[in-house]
């Protein structure tokens, strides 16, 4: 794995990963989130979510898009991310491949 150097990294970001850390069920997630972002934000992100999962299983632009709702500029994006990212989508698909 390529090292990693964030862009992120404060004390107020460590805070709040290290609150997400401490979550233990699907339940206390829903509340967390619910509570500390919008409706769309959320959306926003599963559907970024979803469409790497798609990119991964090789599916076309038009598919996902059709798919999942994303646009193109968010699609590409995505695809941007897995290919040049920090891997943090592949550390996650890993990580519910174990379970």
């Amino acid at each position: 794995m390529k090292e990693y150097i964030s862009k992120l990294k404060s004390e107020e970001m460590d805070y709040l990963f290290n609150a997400i850390l401490k979550l233990e069920t699907l339940e206390e997630c829903y509340r967390f989130f619910e509570d500390l972002c919008t409706i769309n934000e959320l959306q926003a992100m599963a559907q970024r979510l979803q469409v790497a999962k798609m990119l991964l299983e090789r599916k076309t632009y038009i598919d996902i898009a059709e798919t999942t709702g994303a646009s193109t500029a968010t699609i590409s994006r995505v695809n941007r991310s897995l290919n040049y990212g920090q891997d943090g989508y592949k550390i996650v698909f890993d990580k519910l491949k174990q379970k």
